[in-house]
């Protein structure tokens, strides 16, 4: 790994290769890990986008997708679902609702879970990552509508959760969940991201250019990526690209730099297939498996 600075490094795909190991010929989907990805409401039902996020997953490799939604909207995102499942969860104004069984039930033999996206705002999405974070010891990425919930609480709840956390904000979201001006960020921000990382006890995945990892001690920096990325979505594939990563990973900053480099490795393979202006998010979730290749190879 490129040394760049004391605990700075600059990943590789050679870095990264011991994650994509080849499959034993006796391995079945249990091997790989159940996920689960919670999100979605009305206003945001983006059944493409959802199924959009658990395709990504399992094309990074997870076992099985469980795509956790409220009950409202199972009808408009279930016809673009193949091989991924549904588990619906209560919901008012199709906004899910706080159950303890309906929780326990939709995580049940989950190894790695995604939380956020498509959300939109309730206070029960507080109630429901709250008793996530206290009663799971599985990894959680929380990205989009996730953050903004968790930016209203109090983030002292990070560092009493038995979960780990992975936060994967962009510039915007980092400033209101650390409440940090965004020129700060910009000014200092491998400094700014370690110190959150460790005050917090998580991993951070800061977007930009040049995305940085850290978990408070040691920085990744995966420069990947493209221009044609700058699409709606490409967030969203990130997410799915990390959850299908931990059903078969260890949770550490490693596997995160991971899902940023092949997110980032995909991504440039569609631009160059689809050019900058017409690429879009899911034209990047189809070269997954060609990224895969490379860095592979």
């Amino acid at each position: 790994m490129k040394k760049i600075d004391e605990n700075v490094f600059e990943v590789g795909r050679f870095d990264i290769k011991e994650k994509f190991k080849i499959r034993e010929s006796d391995s079945n989907k249990g091997d790989y890990g159940y996920v689960g990805i919670m999100g979605g409401c009305i206003e945001y039902s983006g059944a493409v986008k959802l199924a959009n996020l658990s395709c990504c997953a399992l094309k990074s490799g997870a076992g099985v997708v469980r795509l956790i939604i409220p009950k409202t909207i199972a009808t408009s995102v279930a016809p673009y679902l193949l091989e991924q499942t549904i588990f619906t969860i209560d919901d008012e104004d199709s906004k899910m609702k706080f159950n303890e069984n309906e929780i326990k039930n939709s995580l049940n033999k989950i190894k790695a879970l995604a939380i956020g996206m498509g959300w939109n705002r309730s206070t029960e999405y507080e109630k429901i990552l709250e008793y996530i974070l206290f009663n799971y010891e599985i990894p959680v990425v929380i990205d989009a509508d996730g953050l903004n919930t968790l930016a209203n609480m109090n983030l002292e709840i990070l560092n009493k959760t038995k979960c780990k956390i992975i936060l994967t904000p962009h510039l915007k979201e980092f400033e209101r969940l650390g409440k940090i001006s965004l020129e700060g960020i910009k000014e200092n921000s491998i400094n700014i991201a370690k110190e959150f990382a460790k005050k917090y006890n998580v991993i951070l995945l800061l977007k930009g250019p040049t995305t940085i990892v850290t978990d408070g001690n040691t920085i990744y920096l995966v420069k990947r990526g493209c221009p044609g990325m700058a699409t709606a979505g490409s967030g969203d594939v990130l997410s799915g690209i990390l959850v299908g990563l931990l059903g078969y990973n260890k949770a550490d900053i490693l596997t995160v730099a991971t899902g940023a480099y092949l997110n980032g490795l995909a991504g440039e393979i569609a631009q160059d297939k689809y050019t900058d202006i017409s690429q879009m998010a899911h034209d990047t979730i189809e070269c997954i498996p060609e990224a895969i290749k490379k860095i592979r190879d």
